[in-house]
């Protein structure tokens, strides 16, 4: 769709209309969920260096967006904070706590939205916001942010108290989120602690591409390292000259 928009040269009006009744389409025929929000998010997509009054047009679709993503049981990462018509709710006299709520799910853990909740239990229930499908989804997404950390171990008494659980509901819930994709992982029973090799991140912004270039400078000294050794070695062992063609791009 996103090539025959350029190569119709069609404006961006016609494309948030095209946007929202896909979108719609998709919701009255009882579509996936995420299908419906893809074409929301590319929609609100489209409100970018707008002025304020143009801007206002996409709140309530904004507000939708959110709503869904907080309703999707399946759906983890999205980029909304970083969109300008979702970033207009946060001083918005009606919509800040939906943008506030969005925060929560993204960055914070189970107890802010706990804490959320017990202030605006009857916001939650007016958009059809079911409390005991929010706590299982702040447990996954909270789990996410505790895989997070550069230790990459998590002791079982840590996702106890930070998912609000039993201890014996421990790997049931570590297991969920190996099975929904959010983490790899080894449980190692004897010693109590999750050993995480990765994780899924609920928002990739700058902070996330400043990681990811740390990251891949520190790989490529350590290959330049490994290609230096080898090359030594091999001047050592056979009196030959440094190999040909190890190099680092």
């Amino acid at each position: 769709m996103d090539s025959f928009l350029r190569e119709w040269n069609v404006g961006i009006k016609d494309q948030r209309e095209l946007f929202l009744t896909i979108s719609n389409v998709l919701t009255e025929n009882k579509s996936s969920a995420k299908d419906s929000f893809k074409f929301l998010t590319k929609y609100l997509a489209t409100f970018s260096g707008e002025d304020a009054h143009t801007m206002g047009e996409a709140k309530e679709e904004a507000v939708r967006t959110i709503i869904e993503f907080v309703k999707a049981p399946d759906m983890f990462q999205c980029d909304l904070l970083d969109m300008p018509a979702v970033a207009q709710l946060e001083k918005d006299a009606k919509y800040a706590l939906v943008y506030q709520l969005l925060k929560i799910f993204l960055t914070q853990r189970l107890d802010a939205y706990l804490d959320f909740q017990a202030a605006n239990s009857t916001l939650l229930k007016s958009y059809g916001l079911v409390h005991e499908d929010c706590i299982a989804k702040m447990r996954l997404m909270s789990l996410v942010d505790l895989g997070s950390d550069e230790s990459g171990q998590i002791p079982y008494a840590l996702i106890k108290d930070t998912l609000r659980i039993n201890d014996d509901e421990v790997e049931s819930w570590v297991v969920k989120a190996i099975a929904a994709k959010l983490i790899d992982c080894k449980i190692d029973q004897m010693n109590q602690v999750v050993i995480v090799s990765h994780c899924v991140e609920r928002v990739f912004g700058l902070h996330q591409w400043q990681t990811l270039r740390t990251k891949l400078a520190t790989w490529r000294a350590n290959i330049s390292n490994v290609i230096s050794t080898i090359q030594a070695n091999k001047v050592t062992e056979d009196g030959t000259g440094p190999m040909q063609g190890l190099s680092i791009r």
